[in-house]
């Protein structure tokens, strides 16, 4: 059983308890997902359209948004050990709803796998040279897609590494361009830029990480209590929300930019440009992991293959480093945005199925690994309704935070349509 850790890594089983990690093992991991350069481009963003106390507020009620999806989501996957798409066949969306959940994530983690390797590559090309960019892009991809074919564990250790360097290296260049300014000067002065509401700021912050918040189980199913979960989440989203991101807000005043990126290079060179390439590292190995566990998900439902997630790692990273080296994942990013507007009714189903519904938790409880595979019902279709409906509802619905929107119409509507059909869909489960 241990040795398929750092291979398979449990992809379409349960994490067993000996398998289980520290809680800071975890939360390094989840810090590092939040401590990204893409975190210092939000909090630039924001200080360029508000004040800083004002987008301190929208950090805050931005981070207490995530906190309680990741933790609700997160300890389902600690409960059950097991990964955000294999838990979405038994918390509402059946087996062929949950293909779809697999997919969906894959595809989002893939793009955002390449587009970061492309940041990467282009800081590589400036910071070396010798080779073009898209060579750069090509080799990282492919050093990250090693360390994810090992699993968790090679994970773990890049983060102990990659988080300590990414902080040292970002550290020192904004206390070189901060110290050239009046700290007390920056947080009362005005925005630079146009002005940002701030129901505009929340959004922006809760949706940066809804995804990631979506995700948890991939991550929490190698916890070993829900108070680990609980301890890990608010470390990581509070530190990675206020603390980078009010860097980024400070920066932008600073320099009366939003370009962070334009801000850490200029101002401490080749190092700056280590902060971009450390911060790539230590989000993207998540990236590629992720993208495996929801195509292994989709594979074994659709075509009833059960593939080895590193083989998985390795097939979606070589595919990804070569699309960064080609240059064409900037058109991607618009499908990618696209696609982030379907995340946010994923954890509003899950928990109000496991936690409220539960009209399968018991059998998931008692499931061995066959029927984790069979024992779902194939479809839901109920489910597929709220879902589309509640991302319509955040698409277009403008009072409000879109995200929650879509949500709360989700985690409603899935109630709602449990006490109408009363177990109606077009699979049952085993023996039911």
């Amino acid at each position: 059983m241990a040795n398929s850790v750092g291979r398979d890594d449990y992809a379409l089983t349960r994490v067993p308890p000996e398998a289980r990690y520290p809680w800071f093992s975890v939360a390094t991991q989840r810090f590092g997902q939040l401590s990204a350069l893409s975190q210092f481009l939000l909090g630039a963003t924001l200080g360029f359209g508000m004040p800083f106390w004002q987008a301190f507020l929208a950090f805050t009620l931005g981070a207490v948004v995530l906190e309680l999806i990741a933790i609700a989501v997160g300890v389902i996957g600690q409960r059950e050990g097991l990964s955000t798409s294999v838990l979405a066949r038994w918390t509402g969306f059946g087996r062929g709803g949950a293909a779809v959940v697999g997919l969906a994530i894959g595809l989002s983690a893939t793009g955002w796998f390449g587009v970061q390797s492309g940041i990467a590559g282009s800081g590589l090309a400036r910071l070396v040279g010798v080779l073009p960019t898209w060579v750069w892009s090509l080799i990282f991809g492919l050093v990250v897609t090693v360390i994810v074919t090992y699993g968790f564990r090679w994970m773990a250790w890049t983060a102990y590494v990659a988080v300590p360097a990414f902080l040292v290296l970002a550290g020192v260049s904004i206390v070189a361009e901060l110290s050239r300014h009046d700290l007390g000067e920056l947080v009362s002065s005005p925005a630079p830029g146009p002005h940002l509401s701030l129901i505009q700021a929340v959004t922006l912050v809760a949706g940066q990480f809804m995804v990631g918040a979506v995700i948890t189980p991939d991550m929490t199913r190698f916890n070993r209590s829900p108070g680990d979960v609980v301890k890990q989440t608010i470390v990581g989203i509070t530190l990675g929300e206020w603390v980078i991101g009010s860097i980024g807000v400070l920066l932008a005043h600073a320099v009366r930019s939003n370009d962070v990126i334009a801000i850490v290079t200029s101002s401490t060179g080749w190092l700056g440009l280590l902060v971009i390439v450390t911060a790539a590292v230590k989000v993207n190995d998540w990236n590629l992991y992720v993208s495996s566990l929801g195509l292994v998900n989709f594979a074994e439902t659709v075509f009833g293959r059960k593939l080895n997630r590193a083989h998985m790692s390795l097939a979606v990273g070589v595919l990804g480093s070569l699309l960064a080296a080609a240059g064409i994942l900037g058109s991607y990013t618009g499908f990618l945005t696209l696609l982030g507007i379907v995340f946010p009714p994923i954890p509003g189903i899950m928990v109000a199925e496991y936690f409220f519904a539960r009209r399968w938790r018991a059998a998931l409880a008692a499931a061995g690994p066959d029927q984790l595979r069979t024992g779902a019902p194939a479809w839901v279709p109920a489910t597929l309704l709220c879902w589309a409906a509640a991302t319509l509802v955040g698409k277009f619905v403008t009072i409000g935070l879109p995200s929650i929107n879509a949500l709360v119409t989700a985690f409603v509507l899935y109630l709602i349509a449990g006490r109408v059909t009363r177990r109606r869909s077009s699979g049952e489960l085993a023996g039911a």
